[in-house]
């Protein structure tokens, strides 16, 4: 349950923060901005995690919220360029 809650909480301030530096308007509700922070957080993680060769750590850390921002900003710009 608190799993859940912190997720959903992590993601509404990643993809908040993302929207926000990602240049021009990006128009969207508060569940898609949830969803996309969710979704940048994930693709943070398999990209970083897999590219280091290291196994899931648990924990929140500065590298971990930067790239999950960067990955949200990357699915922003998929959604508008390559869809």
């Amino acid at each position: 349950m608190f799993n859940l809650l912190g997720a959903i909480v992590s993601g509404l301030f990643v993809g908040w923060l993302a929207r926000f530096i990602y240049p021009g308007p990006v128009p969207m509700g508060l569940v898609m901005t949830v969803l996309l922070g969710i979704g940048g957080s994930m693709l943070a993680s398999f990209v970083t995690v897999r590219a280091a060769g290291e196994d899931y750590r648990d924990g929140i850390n500065r590298a971990g919220c930067l790239s999950s921002v960067l990955g949200a900003m990357a699915l922003i710009y998929i959604g508008r360029h390559l869809l």
